[in-house]
C-alpha cells in the first residue's frame, strides 16, 4: 500500500477524522488481514500509542470508522410511493457503484461474523439503512395503498437484494433503469387491486 505523506497527527476533530479515514483506506486496500493499529497509524501519520490512547483495539477503531463513514439514504416523502422508492434505490445503486462502499462492506461483513462488537454495529448500520424504506412502506399500508398484510421487512429485502446480488455476487454493472424495474416488480405483488 502506498503511504501518503502527511503532517504529524495533531489533536482535535480534524486529527480524529484523519485516523478514521486512514482506517477505511487500510480496510479497503488490505481487508481485515491487513487491518492493524500499526497499519492505520502509518497511513494516518500517527503513532500506535496515539491510536491506543483513543481506541482500545483495532475493532474499536473500525467500529468508529464505519460509523463515521455511514451515510443513510436520503429522506424522501412526496406521497408518491413508487417515485420515492425509485429515488431511494437509485441512491443505493449509486453508493454500490461509485464509491468504496462495496469493498468496505464486504470486508466489514466478513469481520462482523467473527467479532460481536462489529456484528452489533453491522446490525445497527443495516437497520438505519433500511429505515427510510420501511417508513415509506408503513405509511403506504396506512394510506391503504398496499395490502394490509404486507410485511415491510420482506418488501425491503426484495427491493434491496437484486442490487447486492448484481454488485457483490455477480460483479455486474447496474443499468440506470434497474431501480424502477425492481420497484415495479415488487410493488406489483403488494399493491391493492393487483392479483397476488
Amino acid at each position: 500500500m502506498t503511504e501518503v505523506a502527511r503532517e504529524p497527527l495533531g489533536r482535535g476533530k480534524h486529527a480524529r477524522r484523519r485516523v478514521l479515514e486512514a482506517a477505511l483506506e487500510v480496510l479497503a486496500a488490505d481487508g481485515m488481514p491487513g487491518f492493524s493499529m500499526e497499519s492505520v497509524a502509518r497511513r494516518a501519520g500517527a503513532s500506535k500509542a496515539t491510536l491506543y490512547r483513543h481506541w482500545s483495539s483495532p475493532s474499536a477503531l473500525l467500529v468508529d470508522a464505519m460509523d463515521a463513514q455511514f451515510r443513510p439514504l436520503p429522506e424522501v416523502d412526496t406521497g408518491d410511493l413508487r417515485a420515492d422508492l425509485v429515488t431511494l434505490l437509485t441512491a443505493f445503486a449509486s453508493a454500490l457503484s461509485g464509491s468504496p462502499f462495496p469493498t468496505l462492506m464486504a470486508a466489514f461483513t466478513d469481520a462482523a461474523e467473527r467479532d460481536p462488537a462489529l456484528g452489533d454495529l453491522h446490525a445497527e448500520l443495516t437497520r438505519r439503512r433500511r429505515e427510510p424504506l420501511l417508513r415509506l412502506l408503513a405509511e403506504a399500508v396506512e394510506r391503504g395503498e398496499l395490502v394490509g398484510d404486507t410485511d415491510p421487512e420482506l418488501v425491503v429485502d426484495l427491493l434491496a437484494a437484486p442490487f447486492f446480488y448484481r454488485r457483490l455476487i455477480a460483479h455486474q454493472e447496474m443499468p440506470a433503469d434497474m431501480p424502477a424495474a425492481v420497484v415495479d416488480l415488487v410493488l406489483a405483488s403488494v399493491r391493492l387491486g393487483t392479483p397476488r
